[in-house]
């Protein structure tokens, strides 16, 4: 424990700019004069800055010059404003945020957090304002001054944080339309289909190079963040893939370790039943021996209107587990999950600079990721996964898939499960470490952490067959470079279709319908197929458009038994509804192609037509084909991709964004891409220049050293000049 303080203090001592007045702002114009944008011949920004501080305000005002509408729709969202921006569709979307979310706490944090911490704030809302005071053409939709506080509001870097798996639609019976009589929970033993992100370490005995080796996927929507490298003469240098509007690099590397997060099966957030008495003076709830009286608070939610800002108020309640969210039976349920924005700012900065295993797991030891797990190497040739990252010890007794009984103390949370107590591995002897959003007991094959070791709580997710996947292309190989890691990483099988398709060959085999006919050609092509996708390939379209349709079925029928789609789909449905759904795949084709033998690459496109967040997909519009399918048929490479607007073709909006392939030793050396380009400006030439490469896997040179940037350098200026 000694250690671990020593250590933290340290690393954190290593984030603290040096040689200024912390308790003072920084002036934006100093500050302006003391960092350089260097932006590279992809438009990438390199952020070079004397102090952290001065980085933070470049790195900020570089995002701003890329894409101000990303950065300040991610702050609307997380401070509970998207209402006045868009209007009623989007009240109780903020509502659900304001429950957690109270401007006058976050003042009162930010003024209590560490002196270095509230410099780098202040730098963040100081590089903000500059960019709207030197660029009056940019006309903010809401937010026309940033001020510190407001980094507290969106401290960790997730597609979707804790507070976004509560649901919308209970949370408007409750109050936006009287109490529901019954919303029950979804079993946490039904496994659905993640997107997930991957994250493979390499250690060095697999390594060509006696290197460790590292992939950075996440499967996120795409342009959810920006590449960058930000560093500075106080130890950061920190390159990847930084959200919107946020001063440290969420997946990335510096030149001595990596981390890549991939989502968490940690059930991290809980739900209680709470025993409502009415009194006279308001509610109060049961606990123990006791009735406590309920918090009452008035939310107001500006939103706009036609006829200007109108606003809607709710009186909501909470309890001290957390806020009433929705009803079940005769139960109210309040939600709790983690709540420190301060510690979890800390921690996703000071990562950042962490240069090896001890001081990253350090960092871990604040325990406000709570939504991921990480992947981890550095150059000292560790490899480590850390499982989750806010686990609250509880009671086994109870099972926390479900509301349990907030009448009890037995069932309030203790201190966080330590890095050491959770899943963990610190370089297995088998050399390599996988997680593609599964459970953790297969990361390291044979030596993966064992499930009977856990409380349930621990994981609620289940294998997938990415994670299958992953284990196929690592397993018993050696020698791995940079470019063999990328080609596992974009490695073709799909891996879903081997018991789907098995199921289907025995349905035909024994058919004595009409159907077996009908469906003969499309059979026999399934069955010389090599499951693996291309362009070219016709059966990858047969096979996905059939999967879709069955995957459709699957779901719609609520309480698969505990089984995941794919275990149901494959035992579970009758071979009428498989080879129905050959059928309805192949007509669809036909009707929307002209034939069932299109090839994949004519169907499943990127595009990027305007900087909108919400797209307008159209076919007539110029697109580019993509050969990897969706993560959810096992494609490492992931590509989801749907119909929108009435469109034929499918188009893709999530999965692989930011990818990169990372070698670290002397000197680190890397490869990378974005999806589309750095730039959200459609006029810029850096808007979809990265399209061609993104659709083949063509990943390019990280320009990681000065020395790299040489002859690659687009443009070299200071913030506002």
């Amino acid at each position: 424990m000694r250690w671990f303080v020593l250590a933290l203090a340290s690393m954190l001592a290593a984030c603290t700019p040096k040689g200024s007045d912390r308790g003072a702002a920084p002036d934006a114009a100093k500050s302006s004069r003391n960092v350089k944008i260097i932006r590279d011949d992809w438009g990438i920004p390199h952020i070079r800055g004397k102090t952290d501080a001065d980085a933070v305000f470049g790195l900020i005002y570089a995002q701003a010059e890329d894409d101000f509408n990303r950065v300040e729709t991610n702050y609307l969202n997380a401070m509970g404003r998207l209402a006045e921006a868009e209007g009623e569709s989007a009240v109780f979307r903020d509502l659900r945020m304001k429950l957690f979310i109270d401007p006058d706490d976050l003042r009162a944090k930010y003024q209590g957090s560490p002196e270095w911490l509230k410099t780098l704030m202040q730098a963040w809302a100081d590089g903000l304002n500059q960019f709207l005071a030197k660029n009056p053409t940019i006309k903010p939709r809401v937010i026309r001054q940033f001020e510190p506080w407001m980094a507290l509001s969106f401290s960790e870097g997730s597609i979707g944080g804790d507070i976004e798996r509560i649901g919308l639609t209970d949370l408007e019976a409750f109050y936006g339309k009287g109490p529901l009589t019954d919303a029950p929970k979804l079993d946490g033993s039904v496994v659905p289909d993640k997107g997930g992100s991957n994250g493979i370490a390499i250690g060095p005995s697999r390594s060509a190079s006696g290197h460790p080796l590292l992939l950075i996927n996440p499967h996120t929507s795409f342009f959810f963040r920006a590449e960058v490298q930000v560093e500075s003469e106080e130890g950061l240098n920190a390159y990847g893939a930084v959200t919107w509007g946020q001063f440290f690099v969420y997946q990335g590397f510096n030149e001595r370790a990596g981390w890549m997060h991939t989502s968490s099966g940690v059930d991290a957030i809980d739900e209680y039943a709470e025993s409502i008495v009415k009194k006279d003076d308001g509610f109060y709830y049961r606990y123990d021996n006791e009735e406590r009286k309920l918090t009452a608070k008035t939310i107001a939610i500006p939103y706009k209107a036609d006829a200007g800002t109108q606003t809607k108020t709710f009186t909501v309640y909470r309890t001290h587990h957390g806020p009433i969210v929705r009803t079940a039976s005769d139960k109210w349920i309040s939600v709790r999950l983690m709540e420190e924005p301060v510690k979890a700012l800390m921690q996703s900065y000071s990562r950042t600079k962490a240069k090896n295993y001890r001081e990253f797991k350090a960092s871990m030891d604040l325990h406000t990721n709570s939504s991921n797990n990480t992947v981890f190497a550095d150059a000292e040739g560790n490899i480590a996964y850390f499982h989750g990252n806010f686990i609250p010890r509880r009671n086994p007794s109870f099972d926390w898939s479900k509301p349990v009984d907030g009448s009890k103390s037995a069932t309030e949370w203790q201190a966080p499960l330590s890095v050491d107590e959770s899943p963990h591995l610190h370089n297995p002897a088998v050399g390599w470490i996988q997680n593609t959003t599964i459970s953790p007991f297969s990361a390291a094959g044979p030596e993966s952490p064992k499930q009977a070791d856990f409380p349930r709580y621990v994981e609620t997710f289940g294998e997938n067959p990415r994670g299958v996947h992953a284990v196929r292309v690592l397993d018993g190989k050696k020698d791995f470079t940079l470019s063999t890691l990328l080609a596992a990483a974009y490695d073709s099988y799909l891996t879903a279709f081997d018991p789907l398709l098995a199921a289907l060959f025995a349905d035909h085999a024994a058919d004595k319908s009409p159907l077996k006919a009908k469906v003969a050609e499309q059979v026999a092509m399934l069955k010389a197929w090599d499951r693996r996708w291309s362009v070219t390939s016709v059966p990858t379209s047969v096979a996905v458009f059939w999967g879709e349709e069955l995957w459709k079925q699957a779901t719609a029928v609520g309480d698969l038994g505990g089984l995941s789609p794919y275990d149901y789909i494959a035992t579970k449905m009758t071979s009428k509804q498989r080879l129905d759904a050959l059928v309805t795949a192949s007509d669809k084709l036909q009707n929307d192609f002209g034939s069932w033998k299109t090839p994949w690459g004519e169907i499943n496109r990127f595009q990027r037509l305007t900087g909108d967040i919400v797209h307008p997909f159209n076919d007539a519009g110029p697109s580019i084909p993509v050969g990897f399918a969706s993560g959810r048929w096992g494609s490492l490479a992931s590509f989801a991709a749907k119909s929108w607007n009435g469109s034929k073709k499918i188009y893709g909006t999530s999965g692989n964004s930011f990818v990169a392939v990372v070698e670290f030793g002397d000197k680190v050396k890397a490869r990378a891409i974005t999806a589309g380009g750095q730039s959200g400006n459609p006029s810029s030439p850096h808007f979809k220049d990265q399209a061609e490469r993104y659709a083949s896997g063509d990943l390019r040179d990280v320009y990681f050293y000065p020395a790299d940037l040489q002859g690659h350098i687009e443009r070299e200026y200071q913030p506002g000049n």
